[in-house]
C-alpha cells in the first residue's frame, strides 16, 4: 500500500496519543473545532473501533474477564480491528481528500503492547508492515501527563477497563515508551504538556495544528 499514490497531498492523516487520563475525547473536540474553522474537511474516529466490526473487537478488548489473555491475541486483535479501520474508513476518507483524525493509531500498540506488555518491538513490526504498509500519520499529537496524575483524571471516569486495571509499572512503561518514540521520530511527533490548564493545552494544541497546516500549504 503505497499511502502517497492512493490519496491526494492535501489529505492529512493526524492521530492523537497518550495515556490514561490526558484529556484525548476533550482535545479531539477541540481539534475537530479547529478544522472546521480553517474550513478543512474531515472525519474523526478512534482505535481500537471506528468501525462496526472494530468496535466489537474493541469491546472484546476492554472487557474486564476472569480468563487471562494472551499477549499474542490482544495485540492481534489490535491490529485485526486495525485492519478493518483502515480498510473501511481511513483509507477511502484520505482519497475522497479528507483530513483523517483519529483518537490513537499504531503509536499505542508499540506504546501499551510493546511498552506495557513488553511484546518484542519487530513483532509489532512485522504487523505494522503487514496491515498498514506505507500508511503512517502525517503528523501525531502526544498529550503527556505524569503518570500518577493521569490515573487520578481516568479513575473519575467511573469503572475502569481491563487495562485501566493494569498496575502503575504498566503505564509508565507505556508513557516511557510514548515519549522515546517521539524521540526518535521528532518530525512527526508533537508533545503537549496535558498537565496544564485546558486553555493553555488547546492554545499549544491550536499553534501545533496551525504551523503543520502551514509547513503543509
Amino acid at each position: 500500500m503505497n499511502i502517497n499514490e492512493m490519496k491526494p497531498e492535501s489529505a492529512m492523516f493526524i492521530t492523537v496519543e497518550g495515556g490514561e487520563g490526558v484529556g484525548k475525547s476533550t482535545n479531539m473536540a477541540f481539534i475537530g473545532e479547529w478544522l472546521e474553522r480553517h474550513n478543512i474537511p474531515y472525519i474523526a474516529t478512534r482505535e481500537p473501533g471506528g468501525t462496526p466490526l472494530a468496535e466489537e473487537i474493541r469491546a472484546l478488548l476492554v472487557k474486564p474477564r476472569a480468563e487471562p489473555v494472551a499477549e499474542n491475541t490482544e495485540l492481534l486483535l489490535m491490529f485485526a480491528a486495525r485492519a478493518q479501520h483502515i480498510a473501511e474508513v481511513i483509507m477511502p476518507a484520505l482519497r475522497r481528500g479528507q483530513w483523517v483524525l483519529c483518537d490513537r493509531f499504531t503509536d499505542a500498540t508499540y506504546a501499551y503492547q510493546g511498552g506495557g506488555r513488553g511484546i518484542d518491538r519487530a513483532k509489532i513490526a512485522q504487523l505494522e508492515n503487514l496491515v498498514q504498509g506505507a500508511l503512517h500519520p502525517d503528523m501525531t499529537l502526544l498529550l503527556d501527563i505524569p503518570v500518577k496524575q493521569g490515573l487520578a483524571r481516568a479513575r473519575e471516569r467511573g469503572e475502569p477497563d481491563r487495562f485501566e486495571r493494569e498496575e502503575l509499572f504498566f503505564f509508565n512503561a507505556v508513557r516511557d515508551c510514548y515519549l522515546q518514540r517521539a524521540s526518535e521520530e521528532p518530525h512527526r511527533y508533537r508533545i503537549v504538556d496535558a498537565s496544564l490548564p485546558l486553555v493553555d493545552v488547546q492554545s499549544s494544541l491550536a499553534m501545533h495544528l496551525k504551523q503543520f497546516l502551514e509547513s503543509s500549504a
